[in-house]
């Protein structure tokens, strides 16, 4: 078993998965602050600065009138946090489109990078063995 793992390790994959995976995080990094500062700002700008985060509906409990959601929660009061999810929505499709549009140019990038292969040019070789045993064919033939 020791040995299964120890060949699981070493293969190549393995190794480019876990910089994927290290290199993701970083990129999350970067998306959420594109996202939460400098994207969503300029949405808000357009909006009024629409928010939706501090919109929800009490189930059960007494929270006082105008509370945040937070001030809600910590009251104990039971609810129905829809406005964040609807945040949670809205900044994943912005991220999703971040994303899109970055992998689009780096698509772009790359195919612009690679050289196309070079087209050997055609070298006449001679007449081919059966074009000579046709020839001597008909060399014959006419004796």
């Amino acid at each position: 078993m020791l040995g299964e793992f120890k060949d699981f390790i070493a293969k190549g994959n393995v190794m480019d998965m876990a910089v994927g995976i290290i290199v993701g995080a970083a990129f999350t990094a970067i998306v959420t602050s594109m996202v939460g500062d400098i994207i969503n700002p300029i949405i808000g700008l357009f909006t009024g600065g629409i928010d939706f985060t501090n919109n929800y509906a009490v189930l059960a409990g007494d929270v006082p009138a105008g509370a945040s959601l937070d001030a809600a929660r910590e009251a104990g009061a039971s609810v129905f946090a829809y406005g964040a999810f609807i945040m949670a929505v809205i900044n994943f499709l912005i991220i999703a489109f971040v994303v899109f549009m970055l992998v689009k140019y780096v698509n772009k990038v790359k195919s612009l990078a690679e050289k196309p292969d070079e087209v050997a040019p055609e070298v006449h070789t001679g007449p081919s063995e059966k074009d000579i045993l046709i020839e001597i064919r008909d060399a014959l033939r006419t004796r």
